[in-house]
């Protein structure tokens, strides 16, 4: 039987690359998806994959991880398939763009419910089964926007610091249990993500100067396998930036960052 892997955020984007990477490494997929888009996973999986690189099961999962009720219909999903559990991706998450004086405060609490608290309930249910396992591998997606202040993404980039922060104490903890964790931290990516966002009117609106999913995926999943503690996702301009973020005062990134996500700006900023 072939090792399985849960990968929330399935559908699209570098949550879809990863599940394509995991499947090539030999592993059945319990992918996860909030829209529709995800009943083509296994379909898009295969049209994705190499000849010599077959599609094993693939079990996709419509569940909205806002709610306590999503995400025990995604773990309802996992024990009806009596598995083990050998990786989990905790993927799933999305932004919202705009001045915190323009943006509607439900739209906020519901980002606050899928980066964090859904994040949460899944991942506790994840710890302690690969805790009784005594084996298995978590990866978490934060952001390169975890290390920096980000103005008009000011609900965001503070969710991705949490993230990053939690998947940082969570290693720790689960050494003794044989359990490795590791988070990726992606720069901007050429997905929707920004789209989603209400970003169009920003610098993240092009996806030309952009990130490969697939590249920031692979470099995910590598990490995960060599059982590093993090990487950043994405070239070289986008480790130099995560460097310049371990450096710069907090009032120098922010405006950095403010150049990009301010609305209504077009280009890129370099």
């Amino acid at each position: 039987m072939r090792p399985l892997a849960l990968v929330t955020g399935a559908s699209s984007g570098i949550g879809f690359e990863i599940a394509a990477q995991l499947s090539a490494r030999g592993y059945d997929i319990l992918g996860v998806g909030a829209s529709g888009r995800i009943g083509s996973l296994e379909e898009k999986l295969r049209e994705a994959a190499d000849d010599d690189a077959p599609v094993g099961t693939v079990v996709p999962v419509r569940a909205d991880l806002r709610t306590a009720e999503g995400v025990a219909q995604v773990w309802e999903s996992f024990e009806s398939l009596d598995r083990h559990l050998d990786v989990a991706v905790l993927n799933a998450g999305k932004s919202l763009g705009g001045s915190f004086v323009d943006t509607d405060l439900e739209d906020e609490l519901e980002l606050l419910e899928l980066n964090i608290t859904g994040q949460i309930r899944l991942a506790k249910r994840v710890v302690r089964t690969m805790a009784s396992q005594r084996a298995g591998r978590i990866l978490i997606t934060a952001s390169l926007s975890a290390l920096t202040p980000t103005p008009y993404e000011s609900i965001y980039g503070p969710t991705r610091a949490f993230t990053y922060a939690f998947a940082q104490g969570l290693r720790e903890e689960m050494k003794e249990y044989g359990v490795s964790v590791t988070a990726l931290l992606p720069g901007a990516t050429a997905t929707d993500f920004h789209h989603t966002a209400g970003m169009d009117n920003t610098v993240f609106g092009s996806n030309e100067w952009k990130n490969d999913p697939a590249e920031v995926a692979r470099q995910g999943v590598d990490a995960l396998f060599a059982g590093k503690d993090h990487v950043i996702g994405g070239n070289r301009a986008t480790r130099r930036a995560a460097l310049l973020n371990r450096v710069l005062p907090e009032t120098a990134k922010a405006r950095r960052f403010a150049k990009d996500s301010r609305p209504s700006r077009s280009g890129h900023a370099g």
